[in-house]
C-alpha cells in the first residue's frame, strides 16, 4: 500500500516535470516520508533511477516534435555530464544548507525577470549572436547548471530552461526540449556514481520509475496541446513553490 501511494505522487512528479521541471519537489519528499527505513544515499539513488527513466520518456517525446540543433548541443551535453559527475563526487564534503540562501535568491530572480519580461519564452527566435558566445553560453549552461544538480539538484530543470529563454531567445517549449536532453545527462552522470556505490534499491524504483515514466508521457501531450503559453503560466508556478518548499525546509536553521 504505502508503495502504491509513493508511485501516485510519482506519477504526479513525472506529469509535472515533462511540462516544466521541478517534479523532484514532489518524488522526493513523498520518498523521504513514504520509505523512511531507506538510508540517505539509497533515497537519493532510487529517486534519481525514477526521475531518470521518466526523464528519458518525456524527451523522447519532445526531440521528435521539436528540432533540435544538436551541433551546438553537443558542448552543453559534454559540459553538463563532466559538471554533474564532479557534483556527485564532492556530495559527501559540503554541507548543502549553506548554499540554499543563494539559491532561493536566485529563484526569485528568475521568478521577478519572468513575471515582468510578460513576452518572455512566448515566441522562438534563435539570437543573433556570435558561434564563440554561442558556445560559450552552451558550455557554461551545461557545466555550471549540471554540477549544481549533482551537487545539490532542486530546480535544475526550470533553471536551464531559463538559460536558454533568456541566453539563446527560446520559447518554453524548445527551452524545455533542450532541458529534458540536458536534464537525462545529468542524472546519468549522477546515477553511475550511485551505481557503482550500489546504493539503487531497485525494487522500489523500478515500479516508482515506471508511474513516473507514465507521468512524463501525458505531461508531455499536455505540454505540446497546450503550448508556450501554458508553460510559462506552469513556469512560474513551479518556480513559486520551489522558492516555498526551500524556505520552508533550510531557512529556519538559520534563525535557530
Amino acid at each position: 500500500m504505502v508503495l502504491i501511494l509513493l508511485c501516485c505522487f510519482a506519477f504526479l512528479a513525472g506529469f509535472v516535470d515533462a511540462i516544466v521541471g521541478g517534479g523532484g519537489l514532489i518524488q522526493l519528499p513523498a520518498y523521504f516520508i513514504l520509505q523512511p527505513q531507506l538510508s540517505l544515499v539509497q533515497t537519493l539513488a532510487s529517486n534519481k533511477t525514477a526521475s531518470f527513466l521518466g526523464t528519458i520518456v518525456a524527451t523522447i517525446r519532445y526531440v521528435k516534435r521539436v528540432k533540435i540543433d544538436w551541433l551546438h548541443l553537443r558542448p552543453a551535453i559534454i559540459s553538463a555530464f563532466i559538471g554533474s559527475f564532479s557534483g556527485a563526487l564532492l556530495v559527501s564534503f559540503i554541507r548543502k544548507e549553506q548554499f540554499m540562501p543563494f539559491i532561493i535568491c536566485m529563484l526569485l530572480l528568475v521568478l521577478v525577470y519572468t513575471i515582468l519580461k510578460k513576452n518572455l519564452g512566448l515566441h522562438h527566435q534563435h539570437k543573433s549572436i556570435s558561434n564563440i558566445r554561442y558556445y560559450l553560453f552552451s558550455i557554461g549552461t551545461g557545466g555550471i547548471i549540471g554540477f549544481y544538480d549533482g551537487l545539490i539538484g532542486p530546480g535544475t530543470g526550470s533553471f536551464i530552461i531559463f538559460a536558454y529563454i533568456v541566453l539563446f531567445g527560446y520559447d518554453f517549449l524548445h527551452a524545455n526540449a533542450y532541458a529534458k536532453l540536458l536534464n537525462c545527462v545529468t542524472s546519468f552522470a549522477a546515477l553511475i556514481f550511485f551505481f557503482v556505490k550500489g546504493a539503487i534499491v531497485w525494487h522500489i524504483a523500478l515500479p516508482v520509475a515506471a508511474s513516473n515514466m507514465a507521468g512524463n508521457y501525458l505531461g508531455a501531450h499536455i505540454a505540446f496541446k497546450k503550448g508556450s503559453g501554458f508553460i510559462r503560466v506552469f513556469f512560474i508556478v513551479v518556480v513559486l513553490a520551489l522558492i516555498a518548499k526551500l524556505s520552508y525546509d533550510y531557512l529556519p536553521l538559520y534563525f535557530h
